[in-house]
């Protein structure tokens, strides 16, 4: 069985078996405010324990995301499990993976199942309040049947990618067991090329962006934006960012890390660029904003990847 790493959380965590206490909370509020509680998700995937200001970082400033954590509440003892499904899987269901089966390995591009149908999802329990709710970004819990795909399962829109990870332009995803590749960028059950050669951070941040521009305020929101940042892309080109992003860290010698740092930047940046949406359009007064990463980050050149989880030891998967 995998060891379990530790992330971080920044302002609640909402998962909860089965959300009936959360649902009192709601109603009551809603009751009381006469105004909706929105819930905006924003995940990272391999988010380096050392790889945010807030926890000490000198390397690579962090603002947007050091804003939710000194406004909000930090989980300082939240831990998942140390790679993506299994995480994925014990957030959206509020169940350990080794009840649903998920413990074992990620889901790969031709693996034969997914997170079981007979659990209830986060998404599915808030349309049960009403929420609209919309997934922007990874999935990841399974795409082998269309009953396992994320607009079956709760989210009433999904713009993004079902695999684990793919190249931020072209958005193939060189896959194993069985090695194979494939184009993975989709709008709900249809292929997507409407964004092709852009990057995948930008797409995901303006796909938000816009579903908040577009949500009427007196209906409460679920948003979930699963960022691929900065989990590592395919062989030919692990990590990703724009040049002019990569310039910025001319001051960091190990050019692997300075890519990531881009990478790390361009998530922050998206951070900051949601909530000023949100307040620009009147939701985030009667939000709640939950930023995780899923697994710790991939360091000392694991999977080619550049994170820093000092202090802590090991790496995810590990």
């Amino acid at each position: 069985m995998y060891s379990i790493s530790k992330i971080f959380t920044i302002v609640l965590f909402i998962e909860k078996y089965h959300l009936g206490w959360f649902q009192n909370i709601l109603q009551d509020d809603t009751a009381n405010a006469q105004k909706p509680i929105h819930i905006i998700l924003i995940i990272a995937d391999d988010l380096g324990f050392n790889d945010v200001s807030f926890r000490g970082s000198r390397q690579i400033p962090t603002p947007n995301i050091d804003a939710l954590a000194y406004s909000g509440i930090i989980l300082n003892n939240y831990y998942v499990s140390p790679i993506c499904t299994p995480s994925r899987s014990a957030l959206f269901s509020g169940i350990h993976p080794i009840h649903t089966g998920m413990q074992h390995d990620v889901i790969y591009g031709a693996t034969p199942y997914g997170l079981p149908l007979n659990v209830k999802l986060l998404p599915e329990y808030l349309k049960d309040l009403d929420y609209t709710t919309h997934l922007v970004g990874k999935w990841h819990l399974g795409h082998f049947r269309k009953a396992y795909t994320p607009t079956c399962r709760g989210f009433d829109t999904h713009y993004g990618h079902w695999t684990g990870h793919k190249d931020y332009y072209d958005n193939t995803a060189e896959e194993t067991n069985p090695e194979a590749v494939g184009y993975d960028m989709r709008r709900n059950m249809k292929v997507s090329y409407e964004n092709f050669g852009n990057y995948t951070t930008d797409l995901y941040t303006e796909e938000a962006m816009k579903l908040i521009k577009q949500h009427n305020p007196s209906v409460p929101l679920f948003l979930t934006v699963s960022h691929t940042a900065v989990h590592s892309a395919n062989p030919y080109a692990y990590l990703q960012a724009p040049d002019q992003v990569i310039q910025q860290f001319a001051y960091i010698k190990d050019p692997e890390r300075r890519k990531y740092a881009a990478m790390v930047h361009k998530l922050d940046e998206s951070c900051g660029l949601i909530v000023k949406t949100l307040h620009d359009y009147g939701l985030l007064e009667n939000s709640i904003i939950v930023f995780t990463t899923d697994n710790g980050g991939p360091a000392a050149g694991f999977n080619n990847n550049a994170a820093s989880n000092w202090p802590l030891r090991s790496v995810n998967y590990s």
